[in-house]
């Protein structure tokens, strides 16, 4: 489908993309979809999630404080309008030790006008208007909470839509991290971005620009860099087509997150990432992770243990290679610096 300027979809051409100038180095940036524990497994609901994790945000936080890093935590309708939440990450946020932007999980932000259901879980699904009025939702709800105006965006499920951009400029936000280059959701009615860069770029929508920062992932394996094109031929989410290449060692696909990534292989993307110059290695997971029982992949307090040991692991290897912690200011004032040239 042909999508119109302004869109997500409409991918530049590489001159467009957002790279390193020669010897500049990568940064890091860590992105936490914080939001309400909910049964993944279990039909989309408006009610019945939990907000049991939320106190494990303050020990997320120190550790990355003491790490070093600027983690910036997205927050959804949930997360916003619970006080201990608010508490937590206003009081680091206020310090200048974290940063707030926004995740819409359209399902449990107002005005609930929508049917609720997997294809409605994209909030790019939802009729122009709707998603519009969630969106300023949220943002309002943000700003009133923490005193700040979000400009960071992510949309749930990765659930963009071809209007998108324009409605985040008309809202006044400056970058968008929805993007999960390498992916494809359409069985779930959702976006494909099999073929999106993972680059940065610029997206011009009505208002203003906005930046895409994609969320990093690598596609390792004896195929190189063709290896993207040989997995998508064969694989499909959900299949174990995808795993079969990996234990071949031909092909293997590799997201920056401690969720279901072993440390071993998460370095190895790193180097990958560094190696094709990206500017900026996007990790990302999700705050349910941070008490065991919310998420597939922290199951019990061993799990927790590994998770932290997985950054332990995979912050000692940025450091050896030479890629330092960056924040969503940073990145935006990097790309308009070279977008001015």
């Amino acid at each position: 489908m042909v999508q119109p300027a302004g869109s997500f979809f409409a991918y530049p051409a590489a001159s467009e993309l957002i790279a390193l100038d020669a010897g500049e180095a990568p940064r890091f940036w860590i992105t936490i979809d914080t939001e309400e524990d909910f049964d993944w497994d279990a039909p989309f609901a408006r009610t019945g999630y939990r907000l049991a994790s939320v106190p494990a945000l303050a020990e997320c936080q120190g550790y990355f404080e003491r790490a070093g890093v600027t983690p910036i935590y997205l927050v959804d309708w949930p997360i916003v309008t619970h006080d201990r939440a608010a508490e937590i990450l206003g009081a680091a946020q206020q310090a200048g030790r974290c940063e707030i932007g926004a995740q819409l999980h359209p399902w449990v932000t107002p005005p609930y006008e929508e049917e609720v259901s997997e294809r409605n879980s994209y909030t790019g699904n939802l009729p122009v208007s709707l998603q519009r009025a969630k969106m300023t939702a949220l943002r309002d709800a943000i700003r009133d909470r923490f005193g700040v105006q979000p400009t960071a965006y992510r949309a749930g499920r990765y659930g963009l839509g071809p209007e998108t951009a324009a409605m985040l400029a008309e809202l006044g936000f400056r970058c968008d991290t929805s993007v999960r280059s390498g992916f494809d959701y359409r069985a779930g009615h959702g976006p494909d971005y099999r073929e999106a860069p993972l680059h940065p770029w610029w997206v011009k929508a009505g208002q203003g620009a906005v930046l895409e920062i994609p969320v990093t992932t690598v596609f390792g394996g004896l195929f190189g860099r063709a290896g993207r094109g040989v997995y998508h031929r064969i694989a499909r989410e959900g299949t174990h087509a995808g795993a079969a290449l990996a234990r071949l060692g031909l092909v293997e696909r590799i997201a920056l997150t401690p969720e279901g990534i072993p440390a071993e292989r998460a370095c190895r993307a790193i180097d990958i990432a560094i190696d094709l110059r990206l500017p900026v290695l996007n990790f990302s997971f999700h705050s349910p992770s941070l008490q065991p029982g919310n998420t597939p992949y922290v199951r019990s307090q061993a799990d927790l243990d590994l998770f932290y040991r997985w950054w332990d692991v995979v912050l000692g290897h940025l450091a050896r290679r030479g890629v330092e912690p960056t924040t969503a200011a940073e990145i935006l004032a990097m790309a308009e610096r070279k977008a001015a040239r």
